[in-house]
């Protein structure tokens, strides 16, 4: 009888631990792929989408002369006018109409208001323009997946990840998927964060509303799909276990 008892607790110990492990090699980041440096691209251009909420604001030293560009939301309030850009990547600015500006990096919107209200309406204008609902979306197998607010407008996938709180230990690193909007149409990505490569990845340096997946592993996968019967086999097993002690005492 004790013989069958140590056995049964060899073997209940055994599919914990073949269940459980996990092997280094499928979680310790930028293990191989050596890259060239010189391919490693540390600049990012935000480029303006359709559904991009803008804040824009014109300056210049004649005070009086932007004041029909930066318009309050409404009387009495301090926050300045947002810009929707539809789905053709137009907004309706001031005085000038219908903008075109969807498309474009953020410095080349900027240098199309400077072309359109220079020198007939703002002499020498400053112009900033911020996307103030640039977001990202964590999903899957991480720690505190949820869609976050970025408010510099750049963020690389690793940061995006460290937002979540990481990949648990169940979450796959070879094989995340980035879905991206380009041109109207969605675009997928999969990166591998244990090769050095993902520093030369287009989706390294995340753009607004890419949606990041974690997938799990095969472990995690098979213990999800489990019915509800597991946890009562798992009780009964712990209750058998407790009576083969009894019984070998």
């Amino acid at each position: 009888m004790k013989s069958l008892f140590n056995k049964t607790v060899l073997g209940f110990n055994f599919i914990l631990l073949i269940t459980s492990c996990v092997s280094k090699k499928d979680i310790v980041y930028f293990q191989y792929d050596e890259i060239d440096q010189s391919k490693v691209n540390n600049s990012y251009q935000t480029t303006i989408k359709p559904d991009d909420l803008l804040q824009i604001t014109v300056s210049s030293l004649d005070a009086e002369s932007v004041k029909p560009f930066n318009i309050n939301s409404s009387i009495g309030e301090e926050k300045q006018q947002s810009y929707l850009v539809d789905n053709n990547g137009e907004i309706n600015f001031p005085v000038i109409g219908t903008l075109k500006i969807g498309g474009l990096f953020r410095n080349e919107a900027v240098h199309l208001l400077k072309e359109k209200l220079s020198p007939d309406y703002v002499i020498n204008p400053n112009i900033n323009i911020r996307i103030i609902n640039y977001k990202i979306s964590i999903l899957g197998d991480v720690a505190s997946p949820g869609r976050f607010t970025i408010p510099n407008e750049r963020i690389t996938i690793l940061e995006a990840l460290a937002l979540a709180g990481d990949i648990n230990i169940s979450g796959l690193r070879n094989n995340i998927l980035v879905l991206r909007e380009e041109n109207g149409k969605k675009i997928q990505y999969r990166v591998n964060l244990l090769s050095k490569k993902i520093h030369i990845s287009p989706v390294y340096y995340l753009q607004q509303n890419d949606v990041v997946y974690v997938e799990p592993n095969y472990s995690k996968s098979q213990s999800a799909n489990q019915n509800s019967n597991t946890g009562l086999f798992i009780s009964l097993t712990s209750i058998l276990i407790a009576l083969l002690t009894v019984i070998t005492r």
